[in-house]
């Protein structure tokens, strides 16, 4: 079923009713199904049943990859393309939406079954509807924390309509609830007067009070899908990451709910050698490269001190001019470090080591939507599409050395 899977994936084929159809029609399918014919809702089950042994298989083709001399790591590539989700934006509503529909779900059920049951109970089950740094910083860092649970725990999207409400109306208010804490934590802290080294406030804070109900949209088909900016115009999607080699073999592949790169340098590289150590390489990355979307200066500054190399321009190619108060220090010794014949030389890597990746999966193959619903399913099936793509070019490799 595995082997199925991986050939499907590499032929652009994900549905498990065209797996089904070419397990019949195609020789290669047949062939690889022992001329066996499994049926879709098996092969959608199985899929769903073991999705964190599927995107273990990852790490298992990254192994096979080392192993033939693929897995080069002293220059390496991180960036990010936005994938739709299997959700449409039409779905995002807000909570006052969510309130009035779980109402109106309610009152139609309580219509039925006064029609049923008249003035008796019935036999009804138990109810199904409930009734700068500064502040901005606590807050944001707050939400941080919500955001790095819910990745650590991911949570299967329910199936049923009602019950995708309640899980979309359960984390508005739960985003709600943290925003309300993080912002007593930081009064508290201000109300003592001093600051954590000992210096005193400056003048009070501005007054901030929670909004009353939670504010914001969610996606009631997909609830971890997030409204993010492609290539042409905004989509219903996620944020897929990944690392590369000169080889364009993908070393590390995750999925980031928050549609802007910033942020994600450290903990792709962090994944990345992760997947390393796993696929027993101890080789350490020298250069990594990425695109001005990751510029994070104390992300920067951390990796540097492990002794690895970053490159990324402070400017977009669509600034003309340095962007507003990036002046100065490292931003002018970044910008004449790319400048420089070597740095320029590293630099120009960048793209031909990692765009090439996502045009061959999205476009190519035709692997431009996800399938699954939920963080955690759709991060098993972007390491299935990444392990695919690892595995083709493994198959050129061997086909070329013989």
């Amino acid at each position: 079923m595995v082997a199925l899977l991986l050939y499907a994936y590499a032929r652009g084929i994900r549905s498990s009713r065209v797996i089904e159809r070419a397990c019949e029609e195609d020789v290669a399918f047949r062939v690889l199904a022992a001329q066996q014919r499994p049926d879709h809702a098996t092969i959608a089950r199985f899929v769903e049943r073991h999705q964190n042994a599927i995107a273990g298989l990852f790490g298992e083709v990254l192994t096979l990859c080392a192993r033939s001399g693929l897995v080069k790591v002293g220059v390496i590539a991180v960036d990010g393309t936005k994938v739709h989700a299997n959700a449409s934006r039409d779905e995002n509503v807000d909570y006052e939406q969510l309130a009035r529909e779980i109402l109106e779900e309610a009152k139609a059920v309580d219509a039925a079954e006064d029609e049923l049951y008249g003035q008796a109970r019935g036999d009804e089950l138990p109810p199904e509807f409930a009734t700068a740094q500064g502040r901005r910083g606590w807050l944001r860092e707050a939400k941080q924390r919500l955001e790095a649970e819910r990745a650590a725990n991911p949570q299967p999207v329910p199936r049923s309509r009602p019950k995708r409400l309640n899980e979309a109306k359960r984390r508005l208010e739960e985003e709600l609830w943290t925003e309300v804490r993080a912002n007593r934590a930081y009064e508290s802290y201000r109300a003592r007067g001093r600051m954590k080294d000992g210096r005193r406030f400056g003048r009070p804070p501005d007054p901030y009070q929670p909004p009353a109900t939670p504010d914001g949209r969610i996606n009631l088909t997909d609830p971890d899908s997030r409204v993010v900016k492609g290539l042409r115009g905004f989509l219903q999607g996620y944020n897929a990451q990944a690392v590369t080699n000169e080889h364009q073999v993908v070393l590390a592949a995750e999925i980031e709910t928050v549609g802007a790169d910033f942020g994600h340098l450290e903990p792709m590289l962090e994944a990345t050698q992760r997947e390393l150590a796993a696929a027993g390489i101890d080789e350490s990355p020298e250069v990594l490269l990425a695109d001005a979307g990751y510029w994070h200066g104390e992300q920067m500054q951390r990796i540097l001190d492990r002794g690895i190399e970053v490159l990324i321009p402070p400017d977009t190619g669509r600034h003309r001019t340095t962007r507003r108060n990036w002046d100065g220090g490292r931003y002018d010794e970044m910008r004449e470090l790319l400048a420089s014949e070597r740095g320029g030389a590293l630099y120009r890597k960048r793209q031909p080591m990692i765009e090439p990746v996502f045009a061959q999966m999205k476009f190519n193959r035709g692997l431009d939507r996800f399938r699954r619903r939920g963080r955690g399913a759709v991060r098993a099936e972007w390491r299935l599409i990444t392990a695919t793509h690892n595995l083709l070019k493994l198959h050129r490799h061997t086909l070329a050395a013989a």
